[in-house]
């Protein structure tokens, strides 16, 4: 719980309480949560305050957005009204850059993004041109042509990772009729994925369909009411969906296989009763009638199917057990499903191909955590229920930007029910393989926070922190820290907290040169093989980029494999900043190993291998 303390100062007035210090730190935002150039690091009072930050902000550039900091030990996040300073001159300074600063006190989140500064747009599909760049006639053109080997070598760790991983996949109805091509490519595509080796859950939508017959159907909390006439229509639209789903992919799986039958008649698309619904009732004095919800998922029958090596098909008719129909949300079964089954992926395909961008920066944004997500919908007016239903309030956005934050809000819910990503994607130019197979991906994923529970040490978790590493140093394996240095050092320190437990800790300076070392990892040895260890990295991997570190360095005597299975690689003594090679203790003699990191997509693209 953060707690806000009153006005402390602008570049006109000095901090409101009089011992209060600060160390701060600066770093400039490229707008994808991401940093470039300039770090700086100070101690502030209040008699120093007015020069230190202007210098802080004249030093980093006019792109200086965020600040981390500590008072008096206490780790604190530092909001500003800041525009485009970009002298050191405090009198220039105090006209156009910083013109208040505000302190929240409690543990912040570094990586998150505000979501104030999030735009949603429709694109014009020109970001996928460089898959149709250099045309292919045949074999021997396809491996003389560099970005072709490029491409296919890049994608082995991403084919490797998602083999036998179970993905949701949700395909609205307008794409059979307003896109048949388009349609097509997608089954094709969506086979690919399913000869690639992962187990495939396909839920249909007919609700384009049904509106084309039907108009001006009542609806309540985002939610449709289906009275009887209206269900005789949603069951032959969704026969026809249905069948439009399995020709296609009955063509695709067929070519897929060259057109041969394999061993046990792999490749199968089949659909049945495999889930249980039962209707939403009267909510708020709305009788939704045959509209419903899922009862039951078949977990069990539908595993076994994937087991054999078939796709699922699921439609949005739902059956009670007493016979009634009833018609579920096709988006909310999707994200029910993929949480019921634990799937790794939930995508839903876009009816238009829209993605997110930084209102400032201009640059696009791959990737939300959950948190950053949630703060999106609430400022757009999209409200989340605890019994699935997503709707409207005032939401400042129309079509196809409005439809992008609907999925987004059913996929909050299946990230809450267990599933690892979300992703919204184009369903047009080979998106959907450029999303799964590729580093920078077609669209925007969503995650849950991996991060969750790590945040800046404190003075309090010095006791905790020297506990935890005694047993290390005691082995060798680590360098001696005393409980003083540790409390001089803090600000460098992270902690992995559980239920008020120290878990894991691990420091983080920051050199010269774009230069970072990550040092005194240690998890409890009780939450080993956990992902802890790799979380913990993960994080301090993403502060050095926020802070515009991008080589990144480990000393290390013991635990060599650990790092080189991260992409860490042995390098000599000469590769250390000038300033570390004038502390480096040649007696222990520990191995050096470094890794670059190019932007926050590497991390991303790192952490779907450890975090599957």
């Amino acid at each position: 719980m953060r707690t806000k303390r009153t006005a402390l100062f602008s570049t006109s007035q000095s901090f409101r309480y009089s011992n209060d210090h600060i160390r701060m730190s600066a770093y400039r935002d490229n707008g994808m949560g991401s940093t470039s150039n300039g770090f700086f690091n100070t101690t502030i009072d209040n008699q120093n305050a007015q020069q230190n930050v202007s210098s802080a902000f004249g030093l980093v550039g006019n792109m200086a957005s965020n600040v981390t900091a500590e008072l008096n030990g206490e780790v604190m996040e530092l909001e500003l009204d800041y525009k485009s300073g970009t002298t050191n001159s405090q009198e220039n300074f105090t006209k156009e850059g910083l013109t208040q600063l505000e302190v929240t006190t409690g543990f912040v989140s570094v990586l998150s993004i505000d979501p104030a500064n999030v735009d949603i747009y429709e694109r014009n599909m020109t970001h996928h041109t460089q898959l149709e760049e250099c045309p292919i006639v045949n074999v021997g053109d396809m491996f003389g042509n560099r970005h072709f080997v490029d491409m296919f070598r890049g994608s082995a760790n991403y084919i490797a990772s998602h083999r036998n991983s179970l993905v949701v996949y949700h395909i609205p109805g307008d794409l059979m009729d307003e896109n048949p091509g388009g349609f097509r490519d997608l089954m094709n595509d969506i086979s690919l994925t399913w000869l690639l080796g992962m187990k495939v859950v396909i839920v249909a939508g007919c609700r384009y369909q049904i509106e084309k017959r039907l108009h001006n159907r009542k609806s309540h909390l985002g939610m449709v009411v289906t009275d009887n006439d209206s269900l005789r229509v949603v069951k032959e639209e969704a026969g026809y969906v249905r069948f439009e789903v399995e020709r296609q992919l009955a063509r695709a799986l067929k070519g897929s296989r060259g057109g041969k039958v394999t061993e046990g008649g792999e490749g199968n698309v089949v659909s049945g009763n495999f889930y249980s619904s039962q209707p939403f009732g009267v909510l708020d004095g709305v009788d939704y009638k045959y509209s419903g919800f899922v009862r039951r998922m078949e977990t069990e029958k539908i595993h076994q199917v994937l087991k054999n090596k078939d796709i699922v098909l699921l439609t949005t008719l739902g059956f009670s057990p007493t016979g009634e129909v009833f018609n579920v949300n096709s988006e909310y079964l999707a994200a029910f499903a993929g949480g019921a089954l634990g799937a790794s992926k939930l995508i839903y395909f876009l009816e238009k191909d829209v993605a997110l961008r930084h209102k400032i920066h201009g640059s696009n944004i791959p990737h939300l955590r959950i948190n950053d997500g949630r703060k999106l919908l609430d400022l757009s007016g999209v409200q989340t229920e605890t019994k699935g239903f997503v709707y409207l309030d005032n939401c400042p956005y129309h079509g196809a930007e409005q439809s992008f934050l609907v999925k987004m809000g059913w996929g909050m819910n299946a990230l809450k029910a267990g599933v690892k990503r979300v992703h919204l994607i184009s369903p047009e130019n080979g998106a959907l393989l450029q999303e799964l197979y590729t580093r920078d991906g077609s669209g925007t994923m969503i995650s849950g926070d991996l991060y969750d529970g790590i945040h800046g040490a404190s003075v309090d978790d010095v006791t905790a922190i020297h506990e935890l590493i005694t047993p290390l140093v005691e082995k060798g394996t680590l360098v001696e820290r005393t409980k003083a240095s540790l409390e001089r050092d803090i600000h460098q320190y992270h902690v992995y907290t559980r239920d008020g437990l120290i878990v894991a800790c691990g420091q983080l300076k920051i050199f010269e040169n774009d230069y970072a070392e990550i040092g005194c990892m240690v998890v409890n040895p009780a939450y080993r093989a956990k992902g802890r260890g790799d979380a913990m990295l993960g994080y301090l991997e993403r502060l050095c980029v926020q802070a515009g570190a991008t080589i990144l360095f480990v000393l290390s005597t013991q635990t060599m494999e650990w790092f080189i299975e991260r992409g860490f690689d042995e390098v000599g003594f000469d590769m250390l900043p000038p300033s570390r090679q004038k502390t480096y203790n040649h007696e222990r003699a520990s191995k050096i190993y470094m890794k670059k990191i190019s932007s926050v997509r590497d991390l991303d693209a790192s952490e779907l291998f450890w975090d599957r």
